[in-house]
């Protein structure tokens, strides 16, 4: 097994391929590869609990059985749909806010590991760079918003601009508190880190654990955080526009923001590819990732069909009076510890 894996610190691509082009060619196909592939299955698995859970009939229809041909119907209607620009809109801005969306969520997979050797890149700052393309996606709505013309789909760009500035604090301080408690930058050697222990277990980042997750949903806009595509106030918020294959391409954004945040929240605090005790030494490092990744992704489907949605000024105050003094409280806890292990 360890030979197949290869060794601790060196990706298995660069081990297989000397040739540097060849390795970077493959590295992209696996990554695209990924990233088309896990959140098109978490916006599956999202339509089937979504239908359990609220008794929706509609995405137990397509194909006969459990409804299996949802995903391809969803994607027929994308694809037929008429691709319209209002008259008003700044038409350049109006169809580059969907790959601005878009792509820094790419890039996020490109520092994810999913094995001890089973990674594109391994970033010394690795933290920094998925925190900075996780906040990029934010520009794209506001282009969104911003160039429909739309006085409806501004209010909702501003909002999410306004909903990243409270939550990414949070979201950046938990972060920093696994950081301070790994000794490392690098999602790989904080993966390392969690070898014997993960920090869920340590009673010291449950609130963190806690705090980054309801960042990662206000982040995504994600109910009870979906005050900015509120429909029964501001129709659709940014997307109001929007139709067809570009639409289609903002909620890929959303569905490859929830597996991304998840991959960084099972690195932070679930141990990443670490398995337990026992079965971590007999089961492939990627099952126990891809699980994690998963699991975390049901919770916050599960979220949307259990909370109902905040007021802003509720969110705002639940950010700034509760989830930043609670992150600041854990960074001096953590930084407490360090000194008494030292």
């Amino acid at each position: 097994m360890i030979a197949l894996l290869g060794q601790t610190g060196t990706s298995i691509f660069d081990q297989w391929f000397g040739n540097l082009w060849i390795a970077l060619i493959l590295k992209t196909l696996v990554v695209m590869g990924a990233f088309l592939t896990m959140p098109l299955a978490v916006g599956y698995m999202e339509h089937k609990v979504l239908a359990h859970m609220q008794a929706r009939l509609g995405p137990m229809e397509a194909g006969n059985f459990h409804g299996w041909a949802q995903l391809v119907a969803d994607g027929v209607k994308f694809v037929q749909k008429e691709d319209i620009v209002p008259a008003a809109a700044d038409p350049w801005v109006f169809s580059l806010a969907p790959a601005v969306a878009l792509i820094p969520y790419i890039a996020l997979f490109v520092v994810i590991p999913f094995s001890d050797s089973l990674w594109a890149v391994n970033l010394d700052v690795g933290i920094f760079f998925v925190l900075a393309m996780s906040s990029v996606s934010v520009i794209g709505v506001l282009m969104a918003g911003w160039a429909s013309a739309n006085k409806f789909s501004l209010i909702g760009a501003l909002r999410a601009a306004a909903q990243l500035i409270a939550y990414e604090l949070p979201l950046v301080l938990t972060a920093a508190a696994v950081v301070m408690q790994a000794g490392t930058l690098s999602l790989v050697g904080i993966t390392q880190a969690q070898h014997d222990m993960w920090n869920i277990v340590r009673p010291w980042q449950w609130a963190g654990f806690l705090i980054f997750m309801i960042s990662s949903l206000a982040e995504l806009t994600r109910p009870p955080f979906d005050m900015p595509v509120a429909d029964s106030e501001i129709i659709f918020g940014a997307y109001t526009e929007y139709s067809g294959l570009k639409f289609a391409f903002f909620l890929l954004s959303e569905y490859g923001g929830i597996v991304a945040l998840s991959a960084i929240a099972s690195v932070l605090f679930l141990g990443g590819y670490n398995g337990p005790p026992v079965l971590g030494a007999i089961v492939p490092q990627a099952f126990w990732m891809l699980s994690k990744i998963g699991a975390l992704s049901f919770v916050v489907i599960w979220l949307r069909a259990t909370y109902p949605r905040l007021r802003e000024d509720q969110l705002q105050r639940f950010s700034w009076l509760v989830l930043i003094p609670l992150s600041l409280v854990q960074i001096l806890a953590v930084a407490v510890i360090k000194i008494m292990q030292a």
